[in-house]
Order: structure tokens, then C-alpha cells, then sequence
């Protein structure tokens, strides 16, 4: 009898703990769980931030030009040689040249394509000081410079 009274106590006592266990296990996960999924939308960026970017990395471009000797008159700024309508076309191109790309290759350009990308241009370029350059005028954001 006494056998079995040490047994029934010790059930008792696993089966309080695992109550009191499952208990705190969902206590936690009710404090520490995931919440209800937000959606996430995807990152981009408005005409008017692209016409910025593409403004920086035509300056850039601009004062890498070499002026000719042969020229007496100096070099003129960006803004004199190239109006705001003419970014803002240029944006426009650009714009529609990946949308060409995402209809042939009947998906957008993957994450995964657009690094491999940055990583030729990076390895590739005859003049990498530009480049950084370039990429420190898109804030070194990747999803800027893509």
C-alpha cells in the first residue's frame, strides 16, 4: 500500500509539473510569440528620389569629364548642360529599358542578379575611385546602387 501511494504521489506531482509547464510554455510564447503577420511591403523608391540619385551620379560623371585644353572657356556646371527634363527623360528610360528586360525574361530581376551585377561593375571597372564615388552618392545602399 505504501508502494502505491509513493507511486500515485509521485504522479501527481509529474503531472502537476507538466501542467505547470505547459502553462508557462504558453505564457512565454503568448508574451515572446510572433504577432500577427504585418505585410511587408516592398522597397522602393518615388520618381522624384530617382531623379536625386540620378542628378548625384551625373555630377559625378561631370567632373570626371576632361575639358578640353583646346577650349579657352571653362568648363561649364552640370545645370548649364543638362536641364531638369533632360534627368528627368533619362530616368524615364531607364525606367522603361528594366521593365523591357522584366517582359523578355517574363520575371523581375532577382535580388541574387542584381549583386553578381555590382560585383562585375566593382571587379571590372577602369576606374574605381569613380565608381566608390558613385556608390557613396547612392549612400552605398545595394538597393539604391541596383
Amino acid at each position: 500500500m505504501k508502494k502505491q501511494t509513493e507511486v500515485a504521489i509521485k504522479a501527481h506531482i509529474i503531472r502537476g509539473a507538466s501542467y505547470l509547464l505547459l502553462l508557462l510554455v504558453g505564457t512565454v510564447m503568448a508574451f515572446f510569440g510572433a504577432e500577427a503577420p504585418t505585410k511587408v511591403l516592398p522597397r522602393t523608391l518615388s520618381f522624384a528620389e530617382r531623379v536625386s540619385y540620378q542628378r548625384a551620379i551625373e555630377d559625378i560623371y561631370w567632373r570626371h569629364r576632361i575639358w578640353p585644353k583646346e577650349n579657352p572657356n571653362p568648363k561649364p556646371s552640370l545645370g548649364a548642360v543638362m536641364s531638369q527634363a533632360q534627368l528627368e527623360k533619362k530616368v524615364e528610360d531607364y525606367l522603361l529599358n528594366s521593365e523591357a528586360v522584366e517582359d523578355y525574361y517574363k520575371e523581375p530581376l532577382s535580388a541574387e542578379q542584381l549583386q553578381a551585377e555590382m560585383e562585375r561593375m566593382a571587379q571590372h571597372t577602369r576606374q574605381p575611385e569613380a565608381l566608390r564615388e558613385l556608390f557613396e552618392a547612392l549612400g552605398n545602399d545595394p538597393f539604391v546602387i541596383a
